[in-house]
C-alpha cells in the first residue's frame, strides 16, 4: 500500500479516536505533500479514486472525523457501518 500503509498500520493498532498533527503524520509516512497542508479535500474519506492516502485509512477501517488546516491537525475515528 505504499507509504500511507504505515499510517494505516498505525491506526489499526490505535484506540479511537486518534488525533495527530500533520508533522506527526509527515514523520510517520516520510513526507506529506504540500497539498495536504493546503487543501481540505486531500483529507476526504474516499475509498475509490486516485487518493491513495484516503484509501489507506478507509481500508484500515478509519475515517477522518475532523481536519484543521490552520492548526495542522487531523482527528481519525473508527468507521462504522453507517459511514459506507
Amino acid at each position: 500500500m505504499g507509504k500511507y500503509g504505515l499510517l494505516a498500520d498505525y491506526l489499526r493498532h490505535a484506540a479511537s479516536p486518534v488525533s495527530m498533527t500533520f508533522d506527526e503524520i509527515d514523520h510517520l509516512v516520510g513526507g506529506l505533500p504540500a497539498s495536504a497542508r493546503r487543501h481540505r479535500a486531500w483529507w476526504a474519506n474516499e475509498a475509490d479514486g486516485r487518493h491513495v492516502q484516503a484509501r489507506a485509512w478507509v481500508q484500515a477501517g478509519w475515517r477522518v472525523g475532523d481536519v484543521s488546516l490552520t492548526q495542522e491537525r487531523v482527528r481519525f475515528a473508527r468507521a462504522s457501518a453507517t459511514d459506507a
